[in-house]
């Protein structure tokens, strides 16, 4: 003889969020190299529009240097396209991924 559970459901409504998750996930800016701009201007430019501290602003720089590209900041895509607008108004070749 089978047995069967019967389970009281209800409909509900997803979560809210889940949506939030979706929409607050995390992007990057990645800074890229070029032979323009100097050591002094990125770092500069790191500490005015991504907050770096003087030292992360350096290191961030020499890897860009010498690997082509860093992470410069994460964030939520809002937070990130205003500072990547004002790291190519500086002159510095930047994209969020």
């Amino acid at each position: 003889m089978k047995s069967f559970i019967i389970y009281n459901h209800k409909e509900q409504e997803s979560p809210e969020f889940d949506l939030e998750v979706k929409s607050s996930r995390l992007h990057e800016i990645i800074l890229y190299n070029d032979d323009v701009n100097t050591f002094d201007h990125v770092i500069r430019t790191l500490i005015e529009v991504c907050e770096h501290t003087p030292e992360q602003a350096e290191q961030c720089s020499l890897i860009v240097h010498y690997k082509g590209k860093c992470s410069v900041k994460s964030g939520t895509y809002d937070e990130l396209e205003p500072k990547c607008i004002r790291l190519h108004a500086a002159g510095l070749s930047a994209e969020i991924v």
